[in-house]
């Protein structure tokens, strides 16, 4: 099979720092393989760049494996690309036809600040997690499989939730700047599960709490579930609004009686 190569416009975010304004800088860059990842392809970019004496572009990449989640961009107004379920690091160039101009912007969020370029500050994410996204439980050598009988079908959407990369994307895609996807899917794994059951209503209360005071208000476009590169459904943010309900009656009751 023959290789194709493309010649591209790549009309690329600039942004020296927080307090930068920013702009847009357009780079010409030729004979791009179509089997080549969108990463590599700013690969070759940054080598240019280089080659010319010139500041290279910053972006955040780690594995390329479509696992850590660190490779977010908005590719022609579009969280990751045009390719469903495919996070950025996995779009290949064969997706764009030679001759065409490439938009190249970083998450725009006010919870992520840009850092430097195309690299945002995603630590948002981490205090949600870190405010109940955990069980408390003492360690050891791993129990046998089936000690805990859980259903097959809760257990394969505690996995379905689990994939979460926690890139972004929803956010990004969302018209208000929420991570109900994100949230929802860090706390479902967790309170589908027997082991998540002891702390299930202080866990969802303390994260949603935390994700409001970052984050804006789902009022379900569903953009998040669409962008989302592991195709979590949004009706983990229906199983979390049920157990956020639950907690403040369970918890507003625990007070009552102390």
């Amino acid at each position: 099979m023959s290789n194709h190569l493309s010649n591209l416009t790549l009309k690329v975010w600039r942004q020296s720092g927080r307090d930068d304004s920013g702009h847009f800088e357009s780079y010409k860059i030729d004979s791009i393989s179509d089997e080549a990842s969108f990463l590599e392809m700013l690969d070759v970019l940054n080598e240019k760049l280089i080659g010319d004496n010139k500041e290279p572009v910053t972006f955040d990449h780690d594995c390329r494996e479509g696992i850590c989640g660190t490779c977010s961009l908005m590719i022609n107004g579009q969280a990751h690309g045009p390719e469903r379920a495919t996070a950025t690091c996995q779009l290949h160039m064969r997706k764009f036809k030679s001759g065409d101009e490439i938009v190249i912007e970083p998450w725009r969020a006010s919870a992520f600040p840009i850092i430097k370029d195309l690299m945002v500050d995603r630590s948002a994410f981490d205090r949600i997690v870190e405010s109940g996204g955990f069980i408390t439980a003492p360690t050891g050598g791993a129990p046998d499989a089936n000690l805990i009988p859980i259903p097959k079908p809760v257990a394969d959407a505690a996995m379905d939730s689990a994939q979460c990369i926690g890139c972004g994307a929803c956010v990004a895609a969302c018209p208000n700047g929420a991570a109900n996807l994100f949230t929802a899917a860090k706390i479902s794994h967790l309170n589908l599960l027997p082991q998540g059951q002891a702390e299930r209503y202080k866990r969802v209360e303390a994260m949603v709490e935390t994700m409001d005071e970052y984050f804006g208000s789902c009022t379900n476009h569903g953009e998040c579930e669409a962008a989302c590169p592991k195709e979590i459904s949004i009706d983990v943010i229906a199983l979390m609004n049920k157990d956020y309900r639950a907690a403040k009656f369970k918890n507003r009751k625990e007070l009552s009686r102390n």
